[in-house]
C-alpha cells in the first residue's frame, strides 16, 4: 500500500464479495448502526474510551499525538488499533456487517464512498469543520447528496519526478511543463546509452489508473458529469488515454505490466529509468536510498495539457454512527486536523496537511514541499462512488489494452459500457 492511501492491494479482489456479505446479514444493516449509537451518548468531558482505527504508519505513530490530545482531554483515554492496509478494508467491512466498528477510524480517500452506502457513518458537523479550511479536492471526495461524511485529515498527490543531471546530458536544461515538452524530453533521454525506458508509466495493473486520471483532469475532464453519471467516454477522456498511449507507441515506456514488487527507485539511481510519476513519499526515499543522486534530480509539477492538473489522495477521519462517543470523536478529529497539530504531524509522518492554514507553520514553511502545494490547488477528486473500485480496476484493465495498441476511442467507449452500471 503507497502512502498515498487511494485503495488497499486487495480491494479489486475483495470489495463485491464483502459487500455481499453485508447485504446478506441484512438490508436493515445502517439502520441498526445508527440505532445502536441513539442512546446512552457520552459528552466529551465524561471519562470514556474513544476506539481508534488507524492504518499503515498512521497506525503505529498516532498514539504520541492522542498523548498531546489527552492533556486537553484528561479523561478520554484514545485506544489506537493499528490496522495494515493490506486487510483495512475487509476488517472495516467485516465489522460493518457484524455492529462492531469502532467510534471512528481513517479512511483511504476511495473508501468513502462505499462506507455512505453502507449507511454506517455520522455525517460531519460543518459548523464546526469548515470547508475553506481544506482542500477543495479532499473535502469534495467526503460530499454526497448535500450531507459530508469525512473530515480530510492528510494528503497526497502526484508530482514528476526527473533526473536532471541526464536531462543536461540529453540536450535539455529546463523541466517540461507541458504535455509537448514532455514527450520531446523522454525522447531525448530515451537516447542516452543508459536509458531503458525514458519514462515509467503503468501498462495496466493494480492501481494505474491512478497515474491516468491527471491526464484526465489536464485535459479538462472530470469522472462524472454534474449529474453523477460516469463520464469515461468524453473527448476529454479520449484525449487523456491518448496522451498516455503515446508513450507506448514511441517505445519510451515499457508497454506490460510491472512484476510484482517493482521498485524505480533502483532504476531511477542507476540511469535505466530517469523520469516517473509519483507521490511526495518518494523525496524521502530517494534522499535515504541515493545519497549520491543529490543535486541531480528534481519534483516538478505534472507537465499539463488543457490545464495544469494532478490528483489528490491520502485519508480522511470518519465517525461512526453506532458510536456512543460521537462528542469525544468531534474533539479528537478537530485536534488531529488543527493546523498546529497538522504541522507536528507533518514533521512526524511527512503526512502532507489537509488543513491549508498548516501550510503556513514553520515546519511546512521550512520544507521544501511548494512543488506538492502547487499540485494540491490544481488537483481533481475522485467522487465518494460507492463501487469505485470496480471501476477502477476496468480503468486498469483499459489501460493495458491500450498500452498493447489498442485504440483510444474504442476503448473509452467499451469502458463506459462496462461500468456506467456501477453508479446508480
Amino acid at each position: 500500500m503507497s502512502r498515498i492511501a487511494l485503495s488497499s492491494p486487495a480491494l479489486s479482489r475483495t470489495t463485491t464479495t464483502a459487500i455481499a456479505v453485508v447485504s446478506a446479514l441484512g438490508l436493515g444493516l445502517g439502520l441498526t448502526s445508527c440505532s445502536s449509537g441513539g442512546s446512552g451518548q457520552v459528552g466529551a468531558n465524561a471519562k470514556q474510551t474513544l476506539t481508534v482505527w488507524a492504518m499503515g504508519e498512521e497506525g503505529a505513530r498516532i498514539d504520541g499525538v492522542a498523548k498531546k490530545f489527552n492533556e486537553k482531554y484528561p479523561d478520554i483515554t484514545v485506544k489506537v488499533t493499528p490496522i495494515g492496509w493490506d486487510v483495512a478494508h475487509q476488517k472495516l467491512v467485516s465489522a460493518a456487517a457484524a455492529d462492531k466498528l469502532p467510534d471512528m477510524a481513517q479512511l483511504g480517500s476511495t473508501w468513502v464512498g462505499e462506507f455512505i452506502d453502507l449507511g454506517v457513518l455520522e455525517p460531519v458537523d460543518t459548523k464546526t469543520f469548515k470547508k475553506d479550511d481544506f482542500f477543495p479536492a479532499a473535502w469534495k471526495g467526503n460530499e454526497k447528496d448535500g450531507e459530508v461524511y469525512g473530515v480530510p485529515w492528510y494528503v497526497d498527490t502526484r508530482v514528476l519526478y526527473y533526473r536532471t543531471d541526464l536531462a543536461e546530458k540529453a540536450g535539455v536544461d529546463k523541466a517540461p511543463v507541458t504535455w509537448d515538452e514532455h514527450l520531446e524530453l523522454a525522447e531525448s533521454l530515451k537516447k542516452l546509452d543508459s536509458t531503458k525506458w525514458a519514462f515509467s508509466l503503468p501498462a495496466g495493473g493494480q492501481g494505474s489508473w491512478q497515474n491516468w486520471l491527471p491526464y484526465l483532469f489536464s485535459a479538462g475532464g472530470s469522472l462524472t458529469d454534474a449529474d453523477g453519471r460516469l463520464t469515461l467516454d468524453s473527448p476529454e477522456a479520449i484525449t487523456a488515454f491518448t496522451e498516455y498511449q503515446k508513450y507506448f507507441e514511441a517505445g519510451l515506456a515499457k508497454n506490460t505490466t510491472a512484476a510484482p514488487g517493482y521498485d524505480v527507485i533502483k532504476d531511477f539511481g542507476a540511469d535505466r529509468v530517469p523520469m516517473f510519476a509519483s507521490g511526495p513519499w518518494m523525496v524521502q526515499n530517494i534522499n535515504d536510498q541515493l545519497p549520491q543522486l543529490k543535486g541531480k534530480w528534481d519534483a516538478v509539477p505534472l507537465p499539463h495539457g488543457e490545464q495544469p492538473a494532478s490528483m489528490i489522495g491520502g485519508s480522511s477521519l470518519v465517525s461512526f454512527a453506532s458510536s456512543e462517543h460521537k462528542a469525544a470523536a468531534q474533539e479528537f478529529t478537530k485536534f488531529l486536523t488543527d493546523a498546529t497539530t497538522q504541522a507536528d504531524w507533518y514533521e512526524m509522518a511527512k503526512s502532507l496537511p489537509a488543513n491549508k492554514a498548516a501550510w503556513q507553520e514553520p515546519a511546512l514553511k521550512n520544507a521544501d514541499v511548494d512543488v506538492f502545494r502547487k499540485s494540491l490547488d490544481s488537483a481533481g477528486d475522485v467522487p465518494p462512488l460507492a463501487q469505485w473500485e470496480q471501476i477502477a480496476h476496468e480503468i486498469d484493465v483499459t489501460l493495458e489494452k491500450l498500452a498493447k495498441g489498442g485504440d483510444p476511442a474504442t476503448l473509452a467507449g467499451q469502458l463506459q459500457k462496462k461500468t456506467e452500471g456501477m453508479v446508480g
